[in-house]
């Protein structure tokens, strides 16, 4: 697809060029914020698989920089704002950047010495696996990532803190649902407008961080194994009937962003300058070390030496 046909096909991908956004998923945190206010009364902030960095982004100018410009901002008053990932990324005005694993507790304990000791107030996460097409195994999959996630969370977020996290939806989403709800009494499942509809991704936006009474961050996966129930009875195991048939509990699921702005799934005409012409802009920042780089090059050397052989053969 020529970037052209990508930036008709794709409204948000084409705004997120002409904004200064590093990638499209910039939108959707905006959306989910205009609907939960999640930027309320945030002072520390963790983003964890942040590259190549588009909610850093978000982050950044929601955040930092309007504190930065006001008049009396003092450089102790400036939230503090951890990006985490395995993958190095380009800097982004205001975000510390942190080359870690978020299942490691000692990534843990880096974001919190950033912290000077305190905890975060919020923490999202973008990161997805490479998707295989095969939805009951890219949910799975998915799903082991949040819990992931979690380990780090029960480190970093301080008590009533919220934890926007992906999610792919599916048939054992409920299960996911109500892991979450054993530390967040609210959990809420949305869909920002620019995600688009044929995807099952969406978002868990997760409030006020209460874990519970005893817990120990070392437990959390033999925690995991035993679901409670979200009305906060008895702990019933995975097979319990709340999970599935008659008494399956359902799952608050939102829509959020302007419904009225731009659809996803649409093609826009593309806009015209002057001359009649359109001119398609660059990516914002490439990845400056993608896990595919390896693989491109040895592609290219693979090709250059193929030509190599032909011009061998041709001059024999």
């Amino acid at each position: 697809m020529g970037k052209a046909s990508r930036d008709k096909r794709d409204i948000y991908y084409r705004k997120a060029k002409e904004e200064g956004w590093r990638a499209r998923s910039a939108f959707k945190l905006l959306q989910i914020d205009e609907e939960f206010n999640i930027f309320e009364g945030v002072k520390h902030v963790v983003d964890l698989c942040a590259a190549p960095g588009s909610w850093s982004q978000v982050l950044s100018r929601k955040l930092y920089l309007p504190a930065k410009l006001s008049a009396d901002g003092r450089d102790s008053d400036l939230p503090l704002i951890v990006a985490i990932d395995l993958q190095p990324m380009a800097p982004i005005e205001g975000v510390i950047q942190v080359q870690g694993d978020i299942t490691n507790a000692r990534t843990a304990e880096v974001v919190i010495r950033h912290f000077d000791g305190c905890k975060a107030d919020l923490v999202v996460c973008d990161g997805a696996p490479d998707v295989t097409g095969l939805h009951d195994m890219d949910e799975f999959v998915q799903s082991q990532l949040i819990l992931a996630g979690l380990t780090i969370v029960s480190h970093v977020l301080k008590e009533g803190g919220k934890f926007i996290a992906k999610i792919f939806r599916g048939k054992d989403t409920s299960l996911l649902y109500c892991q979450l709800k054993l530390f967040f009494p609210v959990v809420t499942f949305a869909k920002p407008k620019s995600s688009r509809n044929s995807s099952i991704e969406a978002f868990a936006v997760c409030e006020n961080y209460s874990p519970p009474e005893g817990f120990n961050e070392k437990d959390l996966h033999r925690l995991l194994e035993k679901v409670g129930s979200p009305s906060g009875v008895d702990d019933l195991d995975c097979s319990s009937g709340w999970l599935e048939g008659p008494n399956k509990v359902y799952i608050p699921f939102l829509a959020c962003g302007d419904l009225s702005g731009y659809d996803s799934d649409r093609s826009y005409p593309l806009p015209k300058v002057a001359d009649g012409t359109y001119q398609s802009l660059d990516p914002v920042q490439p990845p400056i070390a993608p896990p595919y780089k390896r693989a491109l090059e040895m592609k290219k050397a693979s090709s250059q030496g193929i030509r190599e052989l032909e011009k061998l053969s041709l001059d024999s």
